[in-house]
């Protein structure tokens, strides 16, 4: 049941690292967390997802430092393009920016080759011929096995595939986050492009993750996005418990419903649903196989979907940094 992805075959189901330094919760200790990495190697994850934001480099430096003897054993993806720091906020995908970033990436995870390098958005400051010229500088170079985009828009998704083929897309994607659906999913079909979905389980709340918001954290991201906020968390929240009583009644858990949704919109679909947990950890990847009837998968659209959900991924700001497309 594996599926292709940069030249290789992976499972499915593959880790997005995020939450082991930064967005959700409380990060856990560097013991804690390097012991989840390589459990998750023990249990089949051979496709795991960092960037050179999370916690401003940790993530990868955690990733060089747990992994770095068992390199061989997953394949590896890490991003650049979004500036978090100083005084120049924003995206930079020049050219120089690229170059520079794969650098600091490869030191930091302690190894001389990424297989997939993404740029984590669109800069429209900066040609597209260019973006993925560079990438493909890269690629000669053997700094990187491939390359991908994040939140891009079909139209420069095609563009860019055109100058320098590309191994994946990855957007965010789930019953309760459609977007990719108006373009950017058949366009990677048609293209040989794998489509990787990140968020595959809401954020948390498809995983039966989030009860209430008031008692996450006060830094957790999702207190800043619209559908967790006092007007629309309830509406989500009915949602959510009638999504887990068909999760009881098909002796799945929430989590393994919802990822066996995303994996059904297409064999070029892999998900990356992140824990620092190793029992959710086991728990996501322990029905990587699982193929839903078409009955089962059209109860689900039917429930959750873009009409149903109160509120927008993400506010104004945020918003404005993300270049696929949107329902109108």
């Amino acid at each position: 049941m594996s599926r292709p992805l940069g030249g290789r075959q992976v499972n499915p189901v593959g880790l997005g690292c995020m939450s082991l330094s930064w967005a959700y919760g409380v990060p856990p200790g560097e013991d804690y967390a390097i012991a989840l990495l390589n459990k998750a190697l023990d249990l089949g994850y051979d496709h795991l997802d960092t960037a050179n934001i999370y916690g401003l480099g940790h993530n990868e430096t955690l990733l060089g430092k747990a992994l770095k003897t068992r390199r061989n054993e997953f394949f590896l993806a890490t991003k650049m393009g979004i500036v978090v720091e100083g005084p120049n906020r924003g995206i930079d995908c020049s050219p120089e920016a690229i170059h520079r970033n794969i650098d600091l990436s490869l030191q930091r995870l302690q190894t001389d080759r990424v297989d997939l390098y993404y740029m984590h958005r669109f800069d429209p400051k900066v040609p597209v011929a260019d973006m993925a010229g560079t990438m493909g500088e890269l690629i000669a170079a053997g700094k990187i096995g491939s390359y991908g985009v994040s939140e891009w828009s079909a139209a420069h998704i095609r563009e860019a595939h055109a100058v320098t083929p590309m191994a994946a897309v990855q957007t965010e994607y789930s019953l309760w986050t459609r977007n990719p659906e108006i373009a950017v999913l058949d366009t990677c079909a048609e293209l040989g492009i794998t489509f990787v979905a990140f968020s595959p389980v809401g954020r948390g709340v498809l995983a039966n993750g989030v009860r209430d918001v008031e008692a996450l954290p006060e830094k957790d991201l999702r207190r800043t996005m619209p559908r967790f906020n006092a007007e629309n968390w309830p509406i989500n929240l009915g949602l959510i418990d009638r999504f887990n009583a068909i999760a009881a009644r098909e002796g799945a858990s929430p989590a393994q419903l919802s990822l066996a949704w995303v994996l059904a919109q297409g064999a070029h679909v892999v998900a990356i649903p992140g824990s620092a947990d190793q029992a959710h950890l086991a728990e996501n990847i322990a029905r990587h196989d699982w193929v839903p009837s078409t009955e089962l998968l059209v109860e689900l659209d039917a429930l959750i979907n873009r009409h149903t959900v109160a509120g927008p991924r993400y506010g104004p700001m945020i918003q404005a940094t993300v270049d696929t497309e949107e329902f109108s």
